[in-house]
């Protein structure tokens, strides 16, 4: 490993480093994709990284190529404790919104650590994301935590890859929209899709109003 990437991973893992000192041993990050898009599901991703993980490349997702997303998404669990990925759906964002979507999320992907470790994480650490009440757990919300923190920057990786593999995935059944491209997000091409061709049932109707 090269000196300047190590010493971006010594600061990205800092606060972590202090948190364990502090007699934090079950660190959890969180982060998710899929917030902005016009279709498809939110991802959120939680993971307990192994103390001394230290992953060459690791950074929030949107800075990471998507060939060394797909690397890391397999170095990253294995150099968990646990880790998961949960998908709220489309009809969830539009009857709760967003943030409430992104909320269940978050309870859904911490309870799948909680029954993997047989104990809850002594703390969670969140991308900008507030007002979480998870399972009486401690939470400290980060501006700019994924590219900050490294298993907030683990967990948009997982999220990240998750997500952007069901949309390739989708595009096969919805060829007309050009999932496959944009994963959803609200390009040129994929409103002109929908104004062409109307909304199908990944999109979300919350989001799409003015197009339609």
């Amino acid at each position: 490993m090269k000196e300047a990437e190590k010493e971006r991973l010594d600061h990205l893992k800092g606060l972590e480093t202090d948190l364990f000192k502090e007699g934090n041993k079950l660190i959890c990050g969180i982060d998710e994709a899929g917030r902005g898009p016009l279709a498809g599901p939110v991802a959120v991703g939680a993971v307990v990284m192994k103390p001394d993980s230290e992953l060459e490349w690791v950074n929030d997702s949107k800075k990471v190529t998507e060939k060394r997303r797909e690397i890391l998404y397999d170095k990253i669990i294995e150099d968990s404790l646990a880790w998961s990925v949960q998908l709220v759906s489309q009809q969830d964002i539009d009857e709760l919104n967003i943030l409430e979507a992104t909320k269940k999320g978050v309870h859904l992907a911490v309870e799948d650590i909680i029954n993997q470790l047989k104990a809850k994480p002594d703390i969670i650490l969140t991308d900008a994301l507030k007002n979480i009440d998870v399972f009486d757990i401690p939470y400290m919300s980060i501006i700019k935590g994924d590219a900050n923190v490294y298993s907030i920057s683990c967990a948009s990786i997982l999220a990240k890859v998750t997500r952007d593999r069901l949309m390739k995935q989708w595009d096969e059944a919805y060829p007309e929209y050009g999932f496959a491209k944009h994963k959803g997000y609200g390009t040129k091409a994929h409103i002109d899709a929908i104004k062409k061709y109307g909304p199908c049932p990944l999109h979300r109707k919350t989001f799409i109003t003015h197009f339609i």
